[in-house]
């Protein structure tokens, strides 16, 4: 079952994505949220839990989801593809790097930044070591 349902996305964003949109990028989305918050939404009924905490799980897959449809791409090569520099003719174009005027050695994540706003705080990106009985 997908942890958000288009209805519920229009409420929570104020970007234009259609359905088909929203479909195809919200598995990938889903599985990226799932690995940063270590599968807690496997191990545990997400209708069970606690209503803030799964509204802010929501809120950070409706950010995941705009990253994706803003950049149009869901991997992270797709994402990095993008050429440093390129010429045309005698004009030449250089994408630089905040941290390094060349450009290089710096990419841009495949997790939206604006994920963790909404996690913080939430339990979720605990890191720890937990026990599990199986």
């Amino acid at each position: 079952m997908p942890y958000l349902t288009f209805n519920e996305f229009k409420e929570m964003t104020t970007k234009d994505i259609n359905e088909d949109a929203f479909k195809g990028l919200l598995p990938k989305a889903s599985a990226l949220l799932d690995n940063e918050t270590h599968h807690f939404y496997k191990w545990n009924e997400i209708e069970k839990d606690n209503t803030w905490r799964v509204q802010q799980f929501k809120l950070a897959l409706v950010a995941q989801i705009e990253y994706f449809n803003l950049l149009g791409a869901t991997t992270f090569e797709e994402i990095n593809n993008a050429p440093q520099t390129f010429s045309a003719g005698r004009t030449s174009v250089s994408n630089a790097s905040r941290y390094n005027p060349s450009g290089s050695n710096e990419s841009k994540p495949l997790l939206a930044e604006d994920v963790f706003i909404y996690l913080e705080g939430t339990g979720l990106l605990y890191s720890g070591v937990g026990v599990r009985s199986w």
